[in-house]
């Protein structure tokens, strides 16, 4: 095995472990980066905060050598260098970690962790000596406090362990900076504060990390200094997380103050437009409640809760074993999601990427992938003028960044692809929408405007169903709120002073009150 400290060096407290000066890349249309200066301390977590399309994963993919920056200089160890690839960046000791993983489901967690980085039995050039693989990745996966057989597919690990693993990958190869994408975004709290703590330990032991969140909570919490991008720009100057309030982040970051992140919604709620009668399915029993045009009703629990399932059957994503679901006093026997639309019901997926986005197609086949009749000529063929100029409008509103609807979905933003999917399910003209986790890994700006579409189609007399893990954003957003707890639903509040977050917690977690 390579010895990772010849590559890696020894750094002088008074030289950044990695420094980039006046960073810039252009793609055809856009400037994602523009003269963007950073430097990164040796044991140093430094944030780096911006809204989606703001330049933050062009600025990790030109340091680790996936795009070549058009302008500028990257110093590591306070020399210039150019890496030529991740495995070239990971060889002098920088690993990435993005939030969408990019291991081999079907691969065990130890032939993950060594994947392109095999210990050969020596005096061999092929055969991989499982021995002392097995060795390390005990060893390493005990260092970050991950407690898995290393026999185990990894396609059967929580997201939380996938993470771990990781970490564990980056620290087996002598990481000295390690670069984390949003990695608590698809978490459960337990989970979330595994990572933190985890981050903690490894700036107290010298290892550097360049934090990418939306979080700010979590920013303010493990980070030593925030560096802002917008629109591809370093906004002012990196400074001390803790001289620096969440107001002032989010004006930074947005370009102006948002003197509400929950938009007041100025309409009533009117009549009944859903019934729910003891739905169960797989994974929930006995589910039942209604809902007004006009209403938002938000669903809280925790991991296991049956929100998600329960939430798919109605819409037809998932077979339903029993129970009734009744839209405008009719019953509607939905068993596909083509039957929920046409019954009038929307499913925003969470997971945008495998489920709600066809990301080898362009902006404009997603935006009008639901909703194709409605562009149809009398011959039955596609008015394809028509369907580019109504996707286009509504990307507009949502301020889709860039605007470039003949891109396709996967170069966007993760950000800016959820705008793509929620563009998609507003032209179905739906009378009752699920958003299932919509804002997950969406920034502060972002979020407001996902939160003026949805107050919106509230105000046209839609009716909304929002699956959450944010406290805040149930109770900031919702009109009731109903919790469920192992498949069940446990209770049902109106959302006026009187409900908090105690109480929407003591239900969620099986409690009376």
């Amino acid at each position: 095995m390579q010895d990772n400290e010849s590559v890696v060096g020894i750094v002088s407290p008074e030289v950044p472990l990695l420094e980039l000066r006046g960073i810039s890349k252009q793609f055809p249309g856009v400037r994602a980066l523009d003269n963007v200066s950073i430097k990164v301390g040796k044991g140093q977590v430094h944030v780096i905060l911006g809204e989606n399309g703001a330049g933050k994963s062009t600025l990790i993919k030109c340091i680790i050598g996936v795009e070549k920056a058009n302008d500028g200089q990257l110093l590591w160890n306070g020399k210039e260098i150019v890496f030529k690839d991740i495995k070239d960046a990971y060889a002098h000791g920088i690993a990435a970690i993005y939030q969408e993983l990019s291991n081999v489901g079907c691969l065990s967690v130890v032939e993950n962790m060594f994947m392109g980085h095999e210990i050969l039995v020596k005096n061999t050039k092929n055969i991989v000596d499982w021995k002392a693989q097995r060795i390390r990745a005990r060893h390493y996966l005990s260092e970050v406090g991950c407690d898995v057989d290393i026999n185990t597919k990894f396609e059967a690990l929580s997201m939380g362990q996938k993470q771990l693993i990781e970490i564990a990958r980056a620290m087996e190869r002598g990481a000295q900076l390690i670069i984390m994408d949003e990695p608590t975004a698809s978490l459960s709290r337990f989970e979330i504060d595994q990572i933190l703590d985890l981050m903690k330990h490894l700036r107290n032991n010298g290892v550097s990390i360049i934090f990418i969140t939306h979080k700010l909570d979590e920013a303010k919490l493990v980070g030593d200094v925030v560096t802002v991008l917008k629109d591809g720009k370093k906004i002012g100057e990196t400074m001390d997380i803790k001289d620096v309030t969440e107001k002032q982040i989010i004006s930074m970051m947005v370009g102006r103050t948002l003197k509400e992140k929950y938009p007041t919604r100025e309409h009533k709620i009117r009549e009944k437009i859903l019934d729910v009668e003891h739905l169960t399915g797989l994974k929930f029993t006995d589910v039942s409640f209604s809902l007004n045009r006009g209403e938002l009703l938000g669903i809280f629990g925790l991991i296991g809760a049956g929100r998600t399932e329960m939430a798919r059957a109605l819409a037809g994503a998932d077979e339903k074993a029993g129970g009734k679901i009744i839209v405008d006093g009719v019953e509607k026997h939905i068993t596909s999601p083509k039957n929920g639309i046409k019954s009038g019901i929307a499913y925003l997926t969470e997971n945008r990427k495998e489920e709600g986005l066809i990301l080898i197609h362009d902006v404009v086949e997603n935006v009008s992938l639901a909703s194709l009749k409605s562009f149809e000529s009398k011959m039955k063929a596609l008015n394809l003028k028509k369907r580019s100029k109504i996707s286009t409008d509504i990307c507009k509103k949502l301020n889709l960044r860039p605007l470039l609807m003949k891109r396709n979905a996967m170069d966007f933003s993760g950000g800016n692809q959820q705008k793509i999917v929620l563009a998609k399910w507003v032209l179905v003209n739906a009378k009752i929408y699920i958003f299932d986790e919509p804002t997950k890994g969406v920034d502060v700006g972002a979020k407001t405007e996902i939160y003026t579409i949805m107050n919106n189609l509230l105000a046209n007399g839609a009716a909304i169903i929002m699956i959450t893990s944010e406290m805040e954003e149930l109770l900031g957003m919702s009109d009731r709120v109903m919790t469920m707890y192992q498949g069940h639903k446990t209770g049902e509040l109106v959302n006026d002073e009187s409900t908090t977050e105690e109480k929407v917690m003591t239900l969620a977690t099986g409690g009376k009150l």
